[in-house]
């Protein structure tokens, strides 16, 4: 290789590696900023349907909308339940399992998220935590969390219904995992400690 050759190579590549830096910088931004207009989006789809309005989608082309809003005082922790739980809706926020009941129903609640992101909390969550739901009818209900477990995926009979007003919150596990996915979850439930509270929103 000619020493031509190689000046060109390297001023090449000092060119070339700016631009990547730049480039990744600009596409974290963006990142960023898409999952914070994708939250403000999703607070102003929650306020309609708290006041009303039906399956308010947060952009024209989403396929989910929010259903309930869960709160975990003692961490700090505030989020935006969707309908369903494919991968699309859980990019956006934690999702409410279909064919589990909603929020103020009765029966096992099961909602999954993220343990990268929405549902990284999850890990700090001891027994005894009170875990606040409230539904899309400006109602609120308080569980208690009764045990955190870990199960093989395959064990769906914590998903299953139950006679006793249930919230199971699911996500994989290991949380410091490298690869997404694995056979394992992480299963958090709380037993409802009282009666529905009406929050006193109206609906007209």
């Amino acid at each position: 290789m000619s020493s031509t050759f190689k000046h060109i190579s390297l001023k090449a590549l000092l060119i070339v590696l700016p631009l990547c830096g730049m480039w990744q910088i600009g596409s974290a931004s963006y990142i960023h900023a898409k999952a914070i207009l994708a939250q403000v989006l999703l607070e102003t789809a929650w306020d309609k349907t708290v006041h009303g309005q039906q399956e308010v989608k947060p952009w024209p082309w989403a396929d989910t909308w929010p259903i309930s809003r869960l709160d975990v005082p003692g961490l700090g922790i505030d989020r935006i339940v969707l309908a369903g739980a494919s991968g699309s809706s859980l990019a956006f926020g934690p999702g409410h399992l279909f064919g589990s009941p909603l929020p103020g129903q009765q029966g096992n609640t099961v909602i999954a998220g993220h343990r990268d992101t929405h549902f990284r909390f999850l890990k700090d969550i001891k027994r005894g935590e009170l875990i606040r739901l409230q539904s899309n009818k400006g109602r609120t209900i308080d569980y208690e969390v009764s045990e955190t477990i870990i199960v093989d995926e395959k064990q769906a009979e914590y998903l299953a219904n139950t006679s006793e007003n249930t919230l199971t919150l699911i996500t994989c596990y290991p949380f410091d995992a490298i690869r997404p996915g694995g056979p394992l979850r992480y299963l958090v439930i709380a037993k409802q400690q009282s009666p529905v509270v009406n929050t006193g929103v109206i609906h007209m």
